[in-house]
């Protein structure tokens, strides 16, 4: 009983710091009780406890929650180890050519988190999240994910956010198909209307997906003539970003096939 007690508390704190996960720079008790569900008593013990390890600090004014430098000094060893801070150049140079938003991400649940890229508010955190099943970034994480037949039904229900969303796991699980066949993923305004999202992976050695790289632009300058020329420029700077982020024995050898399984 000790032990799912235990489990209990680390699931709870790894929800409270979650809440923080949607671009909200701080949030109250009362956002945090309503949000994780639990009584504000036992939401401020929490609350607390996770400000005593600095993964939380309180606003001294106005009594808010924000994250801690515990979470800060955990990001960049994170962000450096991983190599993030070599690619800096490699997505700008991506924009410039495409005068298109150029984003990386990597998938955490049921979602892609955009590590570095030009859709970040650089203030407030928001756009650091997006669902997978509506993105070109989500289609790229889910199609070439480690597993050969990724449980689509455990993402849950697809929420629709334009007309054009996938919402039917057997339709996504469809596009996934032509997403490798094809090399690339598209969003064309399942998300946002009047947006259009071509994305590629950045693969290692086993063709397993580590990294997608996306570019963002208007269907008038992504047009349909024009969505294989932001594709190449888009591989060529995947491949850049495999000798960037991975270690050298984990890298596609030079003359594979990148789309192959």
């Amino acid at each position: 009983m000790a032990a799912d007690g235990g489990v209990q508390a680390v699931r709870r704190a790894i929800g409270m710091l979650d809440c923080f996960g949607g671009g909200d720079t701080s949030l109250s008790l009362s956002d945090l009780s309503r949000r994780m569900e639990l009584p504000t008593s036992t939401a401020h013990r929490l609350a607390r406890t996770l400000t005593g390890a600095g993964f939380l600090e309180q606003e001294a004014r106005t009594g808010r929650y924000r994250l801690g430098p515990s979470i800060i000094e955990l990001g960049q060893l994170s962000f450096h180890r991983r190599g993030l801070h070599r690619i800096t150049p490699e997505l700008a140079e991506l924009a410039r050519v495409t005068s298109a938003t150029v984003d990386l991400a990597v998938r955490n649940d049921r979602y892609a988190v955009i590590l570095s890229g030009g859709s970040l508010d650089p203030d407030s955190g928001a756009g650091l999240r997006r669902p997978l099943h509506s993105t070109a970034l989500g289609k790229v994480l889910l199609a070439w994910a480690p597993e050969r037949k990724v449980d689509l039904e455990a993402l849950g229900p697809l929420p629709a956010l334009t007309d054009r969303t996938i919402v039917d796991h057997v339709e996504l699980r469809a596009e996934l198909d032509r997403v490798r066949e094809a090399g690339y993923a598209l969003n064309d305004g399942e998300s946002y209307d009047g947006v259009r999202t071509i994305a590629v992976p950045v693969l290692d050695r086993l063709s397993h997906v580590r990294y997608a790289l996306a570019v963002r632009s208007t269907p008038q300058v992504m047009s349909d003539a024009r969505i294989g020329w932001f594709v190449t420029h888009a591989r060529a700077c995947a491949r850049a970003l495999e000798v960037l982020l991975l270690p050298p024995g984990e890298r596609r050898p030079r003359t594979a096939d990148r789309f192959s399984v």
